[in-house]
């Protein structure tokens, strides 16, 4: 078992805290759906589907940013979430990121870690202008660094090229090399791996994407990935009756077409 007792309690009591809050402050935004209500042909599915999808929303990047923070405290040295990297980056770094962001979208090279790595550490790096790139998880267990930004499980293409550029600009930031990762909490895919098109080979994939059990056993081990899962399939439980009672109430209310 990789959680201990209190990090098991902590994932519950948030995890309850949220479903509390959406039971109780849940209003309908959306009264009135006209096309989805033709073709399902069940007005009380719709309403009921507006509630599922904000639960869904609720149980976002959030939630998965304080259950990561929560398992990785018991094993990095530090631990932050909404992390602002500081620092300078210089024209001839800015230029090199640039560079490969261009010729990896042009097709004339394939994405490559620690080549990308060496090209910005090359680089000089006095002066230039000040910036900070926000990671939404930091973590440091000795000398090494990791600097994680979080993803809903189907990122468009806009996201994945904003992405890299982050995970490529933490490199100049910190002028050494770091770890920096793109991690997506679960595979979508499942069984199947991991294979989003609007990639487009943006990521080494052996080295920045981290997904499902790969990003969780990061933070925590072996087996972490399977626990947390259990966590959510116990609370899930234990809110079954009063989630399918809201799901209920709300499907009271039809619709209008």
């Amino acid at each position: 078992m990789t959680l201990n007792k209190t990090q098991i309690k902590e994932i519950k009591d948030l995890l309850r805290s949220k479903l509390n809050d959406k039971l109780s402050k849940y209003a309908r935004e959306t009264t009135s759906m006209p096309f989805l209500v033709k073709l399902m042909q069940d007005s009380e599915k719709v309403a009921s589907y507006s509630f599922i999808h904000s639960l869904a929303t609720t149980l976002g990047m959030s939630v998965y940013e304080k259950i990561s923070e929560i398992v990785a405290l018991a094993h990095y040295d530090e631990v932050k979430t909404g992390y602002d990297v500081l620092g300078e980056i210089t024209n001839e770094e800015n230029s090199v990121i640039s560079q490969i962001l261009q010729e990896i979208k042009n097709g004339t090279r394939k994405a490559n870690k620690e080549q990308e790595i060496k090209e910005i550490l090359k680089c000089k790096n006095n002066g230039g202008r000040k910036i900070k790139v926000r990671a939404d998880l930091f973590l440091k267990k000795g000398n090494d660094e990791y600097y994680i930004e979080i993803k809903t499980a189907k990122p468009n293409i806009d996201v994945f090229v904003k992405s890299k550029q982050k995970l490529l600009e933490w490199v100049a930031l910190r002028k050494k090399k770091v770890n920096t990762i793109l991690a997506i909490p679960y595979n979508p895919y499942h069984p199947e791996p991991y294979s989003r098109f609007t990639m487009q080979g943006f990521l080494d994939e052996e080295r920045e994407l981290y997904v499902a059990e790969k990003f969780w056993e990061l933070l925590g081990g072996k087996g972490t990935y399977e626990e947390v899962l259990e966590i959510f399939d116990e609370v899930g439980k234990e809110f079954k009756e009063k989630i399918q009672n809201k799901i209920k109430e709300v499907a009271e209310k039809k619709m209008d077409v």
